[in-house]
């Protein structure tokens, strides 16, 4: 039998209206709403996850933007996917891979991914698990991604692709 995850990342409040949200993760929502009503996949959803003093960490210094402090509204889930969450497997993560999901996504045929942002966490995961089962099919909903610009959306598609990965 034939199993398939979808994996979505990131859909939190400071990547959509919040310290990093983007025009282009706003208009992204609806349509990531109409793929979870209509998936019978098993769902996972990452979320990033910070502490108080994450100015002070490596990724901090690299992106002095305070996001995603863990108990902030910046990062919790959207409201439009937080009922799908709450049927699904939620992982939270503090670095732009997640380390849990390799052993989570073992016995799966085919691992989607979607979310935000392409060209940091939705890449970082994809290629991991691609690294991790190099005959798994790994693919991504381009439509259902938005990255920090468009430009750097569109060329994280293009190193994925490169990398084996299927993207629609």
């Amino acid at each position: 039998m034939y199993k398939k995850a979808l994996v979505v990342i990131d859909v939190q409040n400071d990547f959509v209206s919040g310290a990093l949200g983007t025009k282009e993760a706003q208009e992204m929502i609806p349509r990531l709403v109409e793929k979870l009503e209509q998936t019978g996949d098993d769902v996972i959803f990452t979320m990033d996850t910070h502490k108080d003093n994450y100015l002070e960490t490596h990724e901090g210094k690299n992106l002095p933007v305070a996001h995603c402090i863990k108990g902030t509204e910046g990062w919790d889930l959207v409201d439009a996917v937080k009922e799908y969450a709450s049927r699904a497997k939620v992982i939270e993560k503090k670095a732009f891979g997640s380390t849990r999901l390799p052993s989570l996504l073992k016995p799966y045929d085919e691992i989607e991914f979607c979310g935000l942002c392409t060209d940091i966490c939705v890449i970082s995961n994809a290629l991991l698990i691609k690294a991790f089962y190099p005959e798994t099919l790994v693919s991504v909903d381009s439509k259902c991604c938005a990255g920090s610009t468009p430009e750097a959306h569109d060329a994280a598609l293009m190193i994925m692709k490169n990398c084996q990965c299927r993207i629609y």
